[in-house]
C-alpha cells in the first residue's frame, strides 16, 4: 500500500512544479488557502502521513503500527532544482507514505515509511496533483487499486470529521459496536535494509578528475551509477569554479547508499551533499 495522504505537501510541490515557485513561496500560498496550518510542521515533515500510513498499514496486514513505527522525511528540504531535474527526466515529486510486507526468515516483516520520491510521470500518482490524495494498493487477486479525493481544506476535512461523529452516534443509539480484530505479531524491517534506487545532488569543484574520483567512491561500496549530469555553476549564490553533479543510481540497499555519501563527504572535491531522494522504480508498482 502506498499513496499520497496528505493534500498540504501535494499542493506545495504542485505548486513548486507546474508555477516554479520556491518552498516558502508555496508553503505561504497553501497558507492563505486554509491548507497548512500557522505551524506546518505535523504537515510538512510528514508527521501528518506517517499517522495515516500506520492507520492503513494496521488494517491492510492486520498488525499493530503506530506513528513512531513508521520511518519519516518531510519535504522542507526539495529544492526548485530537485523539481526541474525531476521534470527532464519524466519525473514527478511527490511524498510517498509506504506500507509493504514481506517475508522474512522468521515470518512476515513490514516496512513503513515516509518519504520525497520522484514518481515516475506514467506511474497513476504522479497526475495527483493540487490538494487532492490518493492511496495505491497492489493485491496478488485484485491487481491494482486506486482511491482518489481531496485531502486538504475546510469541507472535506470536516466531511470526513462528520462522518466520524455519525458512525459513533448510530453505534451508540442501536447499541452496536464496531468490529475489533486481532492484531498479528510482525517484526519491523528497517529502512536500512531496503533497496532503492536514489537521486543524489552534489556540489563540487568544477576541474578535471572529480568525475572519476566520484565514480571510484560509488565502485568502492558496490553501488551502481544509473546516470549523471554535471553543471557549472556561476549564479550569484555560487562558489568560483563549482559545479553540480546529479546522479540517479540503480537500487542498492540503503546501508550502502549511507556509507556511499560519508566516503564522498570527506572527499576534497565535494564541497557539499545536497538532495538524497528515492526514486520509485516500474518493480514498486
Amino acid at each position: 500500500v502506498m499513496g499520497i495522504m496528505n493534500g498540504t505537501t501535494n499542493y506545495i510541490l504542485t505548486r513548486m512544479t507546474e508555477a516554479g515557485a520556491d518552498y516558502s513561496e508555496a508553503l505561504a500560498e497553501a497558507q492563505a488557502l486554509g491548507y497548512a496550518e500557522a505551524d506546518p510542521t505535523a504537515d510538512v515533515e510528514g508527521h501528518d502521513a506517517a499517522a495515516k500510513i500506520a492507520i492503513v498499514a494496521s488494517i491492510a496486514f492486520g498488525a499493530e503500527v503506530t506513528g513512531a513505527d513508521v520511518e519519516c522525511e518531510g519535504i522542507s528540504k526539495i529544492t526548485a532544482d530537485d523539481i526541474a531535474f525531476a521534470a527532464r527526466h519524466g519525473y514527478s515529486v511527490k511524498l510517498l507514505a509506504i506500507a509493504e510486507r514481506f517475508s522474512g526468515p522468521n515470518g512476515d516483516e513490514l516496512s513503513a515509511r515516509v518519504h520525497p520520491c520522484l514518481v515516475p510521470n506514467a506511474h497513476p500518482l504522479a497526475a495527483v496533483r493540487d490538494s487532492f490524495n490518493a492511496v495505491f494498493v497492489q493485491g496478488e487477486a485484485v491487481g491494482d487499486l486506486m482511491f482518489y479525493g481531496r485531502g486538504a481544506g475546510g469541507d472535506p476535512t470536516a466531511s470526513a470529521v462528520l462522518g466520524d461523529l455519525v458512525d459513533a452516534a448510530v453505534n451508540l443509539q442501536s447499541g452496536a459496536h464496531a468490529s475489533l480484530g486481532t492484531f498479528v505479531p510482525m517484526a519491523f524491517r528497517s529502512g536500512e535494509q531496503l533497496e532503492a534506487s536514489w537521486y543524489l545532488s552534489l556540489r563540487v569543484d568544477d576541474r578535471p578528475g572529480v568525475l572519476a574520483a566520484i565514480a571510484g567512491v560509488f565502485g568502492e561500496h558496490g553501488v551502481s551509477i544509473d546516470s549523471m549530469e554535471q553543471h557549472s555553476l556561476s549564479g550569484p549564490d555560487d562558489a568560483a569554479n563549482e559545479a553540480r553533479i546529479d546522479l540517479i543510481i540503480h537500487p542498492a540497499p540503503q546501508s550502502d547508499v549511507r556509507s556511499t555519501l560519508d566516503a564522498l563527504g570527506v572527499l576534497d572535491s565535494v564541497r557539499s551533499i545536497g538532495s538524497t531522494i528515492r526514486v520509485l522504480i516500474e518493480a514498486d508498482r
